[in-house]
């Protein structure tokens, strides 16, 4: 990978230490993925955030570095463990609390916007088309490819973690123009965003960059958002369209008999003892959504809705929250269903959930069993 001067004198250690290590891992991710140059990017948005899945390790170096390091660009981060606000009621040791407020604060030090929100898309304003970021959250990064007209690499923990502090990042084969790969066929008959969710998960696995999706006229944001979350989960795959030339692609057919694959796969339990809606959180028009089709009735059993800290407080300011609180519903701002603490084994046997990339974590990282159902069919049968 070609540098600059400027970027060859911080790879050296002319520029601190700091700089060095950024310049390292960004020489090392572009080396392994064959980019040709860095570029620069405008906004860069973390993972990396939760206790959960850093641990001792990640609390210990971001203390260790935030005394020295600061962001260069627009810095933005993902969800951390726990809502601040009801943290009190759920079993989360102090051990936990003590080291999430730790990295929360290293993050702050740096200069990182602790936004704490796994859809940047829902709350931010977008760059102008054609913008270069770096997103380490998957179901984001697949977002601004697919859907926001912006260029990232689908970047680890700690290569957005360097481009933040640089300010730049390897023009990988994300960041191109190129053309899809694969044609994948919706042809599940009136799918819901369950099933859209499975074409993700599906296409995640069989495509290698970026997915062409034909066979049904283009899904709304909701559906969309659920093809984010469900291809970030399954593979390499960055980007998918709709529409335009497909000829000459390998089509594959995503069938009734492939999400019967996934269902089988991810539906691990019958029931659940709680809802779970919000993986990635939910943005304010999902939250009048449900309100709307909840129409008056409440859940049956407990339901667990996350959401960003400012949809939250929107929901707060038009009354949506006073309304979901009498409907058995927790907003839960900050953080996320995947890899919380909140969901575990030792209190829930099982969740019932609409989300693909929640039931691929809550099964595989919170160890309970998960029941598959759309959104609609969970009001059908879960309220009174």
């Amino acid at each position: 990978m070609q540098l600059t001067p400027d970027e060859e004198a911080a790879l050296s250690g002319r520029h601190g230490d700091i700089m060095q290590m950024a310049y390292r891992i960004l020489a090392a991710t572009g080396e392994a993925t064959g980019a040709e140059r860095l570029v620069p990017v405008e906004w860069v948005h973390l993972s990396g955030v939760n206790y959960n899945t850093i641990g001792d390790a990640g609390e210990e170096f971001l203390r260790s570095i935030r005394d020295r390091a600061r962001v260069r660009v627009r810095t933005t981060l993902n969800p951390m463990g726990f809502d601040i606000d009801s943290v009190g009621s759920y079993d989360i040791g102090e051990e936990f609390v003590r080291k999430q407020r730790s990295i929360q604060e290293s993050y702050a030090m740096m200069g990182v916007e602790t936004s704490f929100s796994c859809v940047p898309y829902d709350i931010f304003p977008m760059p102008r088309p054609g913008s270069q970021v770096a997103f380490a959250e998957s179901n984001a990064a697949i977002h601004a490819n697919s859907l926001d007209g912006l260029h990232t690499n689908k970047e680890s923990a700690f290569s957005a973690l360097a481009s933040a502090l640089t300010g730049k990042s390897p023009y990988g084969p994300l960041r191109q123009d190129m053309p899809p790969d694969t044609a994948v066929e919706m042809a599940v008959p009136d799918p819901t965003e369950l099933e859209w969710g499975m074409l993700g998960y599906f296409a995640g696995r069989v495509c290698e960059g970026h997915a062409g999706i034909c066979g049904a006229e283009r899904p709304d944001s909701r559906d969309c958002k659920a093809i984010c979350g469900g291809m970030g989960t399954s593979g390499t795959c960055g980007r998918f369209s709709f529409g335009g030339d497909l000829s000459g692609r390998e089509k594959v057919e995503f069938g009734p008999a492939e999400a019967a694959g996934i269902r089988d796969e991810l539906n691990t339990a019958e029931k659940g003892d709680v809802i779970i809606l919000g993986s990635p959180q939910l943005s304010f028009g999902e939250i009048s959504n449900l309100v709307a089709m909840l129409g008056g009735r409440r859940f049956a059993k407990r339901c667990m809705v996350f959401c960003p800290r400012v949809v939250k407080e929107r929901a707060a300011a038009v009354g949506y929250l006073d309304v979901l609180e009498r409907a058995n519903c927790t907003l839960l701002a900050d953080c996320c269903a995947c890899l919380t603490p909140l969901v575990s084994a030792e209190t829930t046997d099982s969740v019932t959930t609409n989300s693909i990339k929640g039931a691929y974590y809550l099964g595989h990282s919170n160890g309970v069993g998960v029941c598959l159902k759309s959104l609609s069919r969970i009001i059908r049968e879960e309220t009174i």
